[in-house]
C-alpha cells in the first residue's frame, strides 16, 4: 500500500511540471513532508478544457456511501481489480487524477521490526501518482472531493520493501491517463504498471515519520 508520501516541491513548480491552467492560490499551498490519510492532499485532473490542481480529501468515498468514514479504508485501489470494484468502476472510466509527490515513504518489515524507507526517483524532483477522485455528497448537502491512489505489484527495488507500490506514471502517459474522453479500461490499464527500478531509490529514514504529527525536513535525511 501507499500510506504516506511527501509534497514540498515550489508551488510553481508544480503548475510548470503538470501543465496547470487553473489552481488554488499560491499562498493555499502547504508544504509537507508526511502527509497521512484523511488529510487534504494536492490533485491534478483535466476537466475537457484544461488542466486544474486542487486539493481532495485522501480516501475516497463512493457516491453511493451512507458515511464518509468509509473513505479511512479506501486510502489505496489495487489497479488489477478497478475495472471490477463497484467502489472504483465508474470513478476508473470517468474520474481520473494525478496525486503529485516527490518520494513516499514504506515501512520494510524485518522480524518483529518495521524500518521506515523513503522512496524516490533519482533523477526528477516530482513525480506523479495514477489515482481516482469522486464527489460525495453528505445528507446536509455538504460536497466532500475525496480521493484514492492507485496501487500495483513492486518492480525489484521495492519487492525487497514491501509487496505493492504506487502506480508512479510515465510522464508520457500523464495526459492520456487524465483525458476524460478516454474511458476504455484496457486502454487506461495498460498505464498501470509498476515504474522502472533502476530510475529509483530507497534509504533508510527516522521512525519519527511514524507519526503525522511530526512534519519538518528532518523527517526525508538518511538515518543511521
Amino acid at each position: 500500500m501507499c500510506g504516506r508520501f511527501t509534497l514540498y516541491v515550489p508551488y510553481r513548480e508544480l503548475i510548470e511540471r503538470f501543465g496547470v491552467t487553473r489552481a488554488f492560490e499560491e499562498e493555499e499551498y502547504l508544504p509537507s513532508y508526511n502527509i497521512a490519510p484523511t488529510q487534504q492532499v494536492v490533485a491534478v485532473i483535466n476537466d475537457g478544457r484544461e488542466n486544474r490542481m486542487g486539493k481532495l480529501r485522501w480516501g475516497l468515498v463512493p457516491g453511493w456511501a451512507k458515511d464518509v468514514k468509509i473513505g479511512n479504508r479506501m486510502i489505496n485501489a489495487r489497479a488489477e481489480t478497478l475495472a471490477e470494484k463497484p467502489s472504483f468502476r465508474q470513478a476508473f472510466e470517468r474520474r481520473r487524477c494525478i496525486i503529485p509527490a516527490d518520494s513516499f515513504y514504506e515501512w520494510q518489515r524485518e522480524g518483529e521490526n518495521r524500518r521506515p524507507m523513503r522512496i524516490r526517483l533519482k533523477d526528477e524532483p516530482v513525480f506523479g501518482m495514477a489515482g481516482l477522485w469522486e464527489t460525495w455528497i453528505s445528507p446536509d448537502g455538504e460536497k466532500v472531493h475525496t480521493c484514492t491512489a492507485i496501487t500495483t505489484r513492486p518492480n525489484r527495488l521495492m519487492e525487497k520493501i514491501h509487496d505493492r507500490m504506487p502506480v508512479i506514471l510515465d510522464p508520457a502517459n500523464e495526459a492520456e491517463w487524465l483525458n476524460p474522453d478516454i474511458r476504455d479500461t484496457g486502454t487506461l490499464s495498460r498505464l498501470l504498471v509498476p515504474y522502472e527500478a533502476a530510475k529509483m531509490e530507497a534509504y533508510e529514514i527516522s521512525p519519527d515519520v511514524n507519526s503525522p504529527k511530526n512534519n519538518s525536513p528532518e523527517l526525508i535525511k538518511p538515518y543511521c
